[in-house]
């Protein structure tokens, strides 16, 4: 049986609804921005004025005042996008239970049992309608007959519109696309594609798929069945919820750092942040991977397996620090950094102990952890941290948003 899959995304999300929120940015170039009083802060997301002045996501906050001076800048309100997301899911829930949320503005929705109310072209139709008509909002929904084609059929059309593919025509209008434009062809992958002379989703379904295997591992074998049309993984029922993958935290910092040492500090402060949300999942961390942006904004990540997983912010800052000092040679000044705790395991998971790690330190941090989480969820995140950042302010707030989940089409 055909199944009607719909991917929705809602358009420049962030930015819609500071003009919801507030009518008088109707009409402007808008960007929602973190950061607005600093140098290092960037566009989070633009409304469509904004963006046909040349702003784009992720560029610094300086960088789009110079490209477009009369931009209005205003910080981000994650809960007031939160609600605005959870009424859009209950337009979804108008037609399906079987609605995944990937992102805050984006969810796929299974409408194969719904062919009561309509065609799956009919169903998108009225959904954009009510998202208009009830909130402000618009919508671009893609409508296949799996998750990948439905996504890509959202992303052709922007803004407020209904894109359907079908398993007649995807080979004209999904083929020719730029093999960049599939979900999970990120920058590197394109660059090894096009280094074998692979440019279009079309390419990648000519390949054979053993040449795709042998070119990129099981993800090779992954991309050639959804460029040719097999995607066959769920759309997850709405009360669903995927396993946290990993918990991380990155900053901009306020000025270029030009040392270990100053590289420390800011690894300390992000690894705090790390350790108290894994311990609120009860979640530890097998892995620690480190992204370093430097100042011409090349990136370089590494990363490695722990000894024993941990929930400890200096275990984390440790491993990160040695991640710096084997993979940074220090050329250029760092921008920016990113520590994430991946390979993460229940908490409740018992410990293998080796000739190498001491139980009793180990049990002796832990509870000075605890005991730090209790005072800050009594007192607030600042009232306790460690000494060596007392004079220093290199890094910004955290960002409690900052929590990868695994997608449910992982979930066959």
């Amino acid at each position: 049986m055909t199944r009607t899959i719909l991917h929705s995304d809602l358009n420049a999300f962030y930015a819609s609804v500071e003009m919801m929120l507030d009518p008088s940015l109707r009409g402007k170039a808008v960007a929602v921005c973190g950061s607005t009083e600093e140098r290092h802060g960037i566009v989070l997301a633009k409304s469509e004025l904004a963006k046909k002045a040349g702003i784009k996501t992720g560029m610094v906050n300086w960088e789009a005042r110079q490209k477009c001076p009369g931009l209005i800048m205003v910080p981000p309100q994650y809960e007031e996008y939160l609600k605005v997301s959870q009424l859009v899911r209950a337009i979804y829930g108008r037609y399906t239970d079987q609605v995944e949320p990937f992102g805050m503005d984006e969810c796929w929705l299974d409408v194969t049992g719904s062919a009561v109310m309509g065609t799956g072209g009919e169903i998108a139709e009225e959904i954009r309608q009510a998202v208009k008509e009830e909130l402000g909002l618009t919508v671009s929904i893609g409508v296949s007959f799996n998750k990948i084609f439905a996504k890509l059929g959202s992303d052709m059309k922007k803004p407020d519109a209904v894109t359907v593919i079908t398993e007649d025509n995807f080979r004209e209008k999904v083929w020719p696309l730029p093999a960049s434009d599939m979900i999970y062809v990120g920058r590197s992958t394109s660059r090894k594609l096009e280094k074998y002379g692979v440019y279009t989703i079309g390419g990648i379904a000519a390949t054979p798929p053993e040449t795709m295997r042998r070119w990129f591992g099981v993800n090779g074998l992954a991309l050639w069945n959804f460029a040719s049309g097999q995607d066959h993984s769920r759309v997850m029922h709405r009360d669903f919820e995927s396993p946290v993958k990993s918990v991380g935290h990155g900053i901009t910092c306020n000025k270029d750092v030009h040392t270990e040492e100053e590289a420390w500090l800011v690894l300390l402060a992000l690894s705090q942040d790390i350790g108290h949300r894994l311990r609120i999942h009860d979640l530890a961390a097998g892995g620690v991977q480190l992204t370093v942006k430097d100042n011409d904004l090349e990136y370089r990540q590494c990363q490695a397996q722990l000894r024993l997983p941990t929930q400890s912010p200096l275990e984390i800052a440790q491993e990160a620090r040695r991640l710096l000092r084997c993979n940074y040679r220090w050329d250029k000044p760092v921008r920016a950094l990113t520590v994430r705790g991946i390979n993460l395991a229940s908490q409740k998971n018992p410990l293998q102990w080796d000739f190498f790690n001491n139980a009793a330190r180990h049990e002796k941090r832990q509870t000075a952890d605890d005991t730090v989480d209790m005072l800050r969820s009594r007192f607030g995140m600042n009232c306790i941290f460690p000494s060596s950042l007392v004079k220093h302010t290199l890094t910004e707030k955290s960002d409690p948003h900052d929590l990868v989940r695994m997608p449910g089409m992982m979930f066959q």
